[in-house]
């Protein structure tokens, strides 16, 4: 137990004191971009997004856009100034050292509550920014449902090569003495030996799997335009239709694709096992494991046949060899 915890009134209050101390002081020392705003970045960043918006990527676009030229999304803004791996200076880091003494009270864990960012103007090419923050509240302790703990907010202010705002950013976190859980139950022993994964039987996939229960190999076909298509789904992509029926595949077909599993191990999977993409005769695919074939002998364009093997006393899984094995 840490003081915290048997303190009364008082020793709450003053240690509450010695966390308001921290308010409106600087948060991190001052810091600058290790490099301009830049197009590479700004690619990068809509890429990982799906942003396509052009007057971030195209020179053309923007130029012709009230702009007048290549501008940088918005919410990059706190991107510019993060330092990657580089290590962060530590001598003046008040933020730290506030984090440092709740958790050293017992509020260890901590969790990210709300970030708000102000834009005072679009980013451009070459623009340089610098940041400084500044604590702007520690609240005094609260009750969540994560546990009791205490809520620090500061205030980043973003500014470019000549000194003049672009923006502002509030980040909220909760440092928090987590709450007491119940103890579990214990977990229920585990089958000796693991069980394969069960499939996800539904409304839409029903028919297939009582089919693998028939051994008969059940492939969807649209009612109105006769296009087959797998795995099941309630709606035709080609025609829109919400009628279908079934094919009963041949069960022969030949190996599209396929890898080979190794690594990592899961319960109830032998290891090396395949897993290939297989073309059926009829003119749709299907994903199953190879058997009966060592791995180094599958090929891209074997001819394959289906087998209905029942791996354990509930399942039975559609799988493919080669003709003949």
């Amino acid at each position: 137990m840490t003081q915290s915890e048997h303190g009364g009134a008082g020793e709450k209050a003053a240690f509450v004191a010695r966390l308001q101390a921290y308010v409106g002081g600087p948060a991190k020392p001052a810091s600058a971009a290790r490099d301009a705003v830049n197009q590479a970045m700004i690619r990068h960043w809509c890429d990982a997004l799906g942003d396509t918006n052009p007057v971030y990527t195209d020179p053309a676009v923007a130029g012709r856009s009230v702009h007048g030229g290549i501008v940088a999304p918005p919410t990059m803004l706190h991107a510019w100034i993060l330092p990657g791996l580089a290590p962060e200076p530590t001598e003046g880091d008040k933020l730290t050292e506030l984090l440092g003494l709740l958790n050293a009270a017992g509020f260890s864990s901590v969790v990210a509550v709300n970030c708000e960012q102000e834009y005072a103007r679009y980013l451009r090419l070459g623009d340089v920014l610098t940041q400084t923050s500044v604590i702007e509240e520690v609240t005094e302790e609260k009750q969540t449902g994560l546990g009791t703990g205490h809520f620090v907010t500061y205030v980043t202010t973003f500014r470019d090569q000549a000194g003049a705002v672009v923006g502002t950013m509030r980040f909220r976190i909760l440092k928090f003495r987590p709450a007491q859980r119940p103890a579990a139950a214990a977990p229920a022993a585990a089958p000796a030996t693991p069980r394969r994964p069960r499939p996800t039987v539904s409304y839409d996939n029903e028919f297939y799997w009582a089919g693998v229960q028939r051994h008969e190999l059940l492939i969807q076909r649209c009612a109105a335009c006769q296009q087959l298509r797998h795995p099941p789904r309630p709606m035709c992509p080609h025609c829109q239709s919400l009628k279908w029926d079934t094919v009963k595949a041949s069960g022969r077909g030949t190996v599209h694709s396929f890898v080979v599993f190794h690594y990592p191990a899961f319960p109830g999977f032998e290891m090396p096992y395949v897993v290939a993409v297989i073309d059926l005769a009829e003119g749709t695919r299907v994903v199953t494991n190879l058997i009966k074939v060592e791995p180094q002998a599958v090929t891209v364009g074997m001819a394959v046949e289906v087998e209905f093997v029942a791996v354990d006393a509930e399942l039975t899984l559609p799988q493919f060899r080669p003709v003949g094995a």
